[in-house]
């Protein structure tokens, strides 16, 4: 049996690769959807011609990988795709941001997102993918941000070794680097109303990040990222310094908060 995994799938991105797979991918049996919302599971599972089991798990409990686990050393899949969508954010300042927020974000992120990719491998084989899903929040610490930032700059790192470590197995490794996209995201991390102008600019839909990530994951490239001005602030990163980066990038926030 040949399945595709996503979790994050109850929405969003996840939803998205959900959707565009299942028009692209005869072989697979089915999908295994992970998420929270099961009713969400269930809308979109109605909405694909593939056979879905819906799995309802919260990625912030300590077993959520061993469940995972324990299911498919029961029926023994192979794992042609795997699809790292769960995730979250919260903005504003460390100090005054919630200890459990912070730390949930680094349980689902990061080791969720491990312990998740930990129990696929042994079920994946030659020519069998992974997607990951990083940020252009990655790219740069981000003040404000910080904890968010620095989780999907985890990812990146992550997921940019793994890429390596499983290129002569035929298993490839895709880190998915977004800036801003048109999903709940924004008002879950309470950055809908605080974001740059600038940013408002680069939004993309999830349809798109979804399709060009899919793209470069069959181009078998370590990162995908989706929009010329994303493109171009990557680059930025990699010649400019972080610092004065990060002092630009408060003067805006400052200059956007002055009446």
């Amino acid at each position: 049996m040949n399945i595709v995994i996503i979790t994050g799938a109850s929405g969003g991105i996840g939803g998205q690769f959900a959707l565009q797979l299942d028009g692209t991918l005869p072989a697979a049996d089915g999908f295994w959807l992970i998420g929270r919302n099961r009713e969400k599971l269930e809308a979109l599972a109605g909405k694909l011609r593939h056979p879905s089991r819906r799995i309802a798990l919260d990625l912030a409990g300590k077993d959520a990988s061993g469940q995972l686990g324990a299911l498919l050393e029961s029926e023994k899949p192979a794992v042609r795709m795997l699809i790292n969508c769960a995730g979250f954010g919260r903005t504003g300042s460390f100090e005054k941001t919630l200890l459990s927020d912070q730390t949930g974000q680094v349980d689902v992120n990061c080791r969720a997102l491990v312990g998740i990719t930990a129990v696929c491998l042994p079920y994946m084989r030659r020519g069998s993918r992974i997607i990951q899903l990083a940020s252009s929040a990655g790219f740069l610490p981000q003040p404000g941000f910080a904890v968010y930032a620095a989780t999907k700059a985890f990812v990146l790192s992550f997921s940019r070794a793994l890429a390596q470590e499983l290129y002569k197995k035929g298993i490839y490794v895709t880190a998915v680097c977004p800036g801003p996209v048109k999903t709940g995201f924004l008002e879950t991390a309470g950055a809908a109303g605080n974001m740059l102008p600038i940013k408002k600019y680069t939004m993309v839909s999830a349809s798109r990040v979804a399709a060009k990530a899919l793209a470069d994951s069959r181009r078998k490239r370590s990162v995908s990222v989706c929009g010329l001005p994303i493109l171009a602030f990557w680059l930025l990163t990699k010649v400019c310094p972080h610092g004065l980066l990060i002092l630009a990038v408060g003067a805006m926030k400052e200059r956007k908060s002055v009446p």
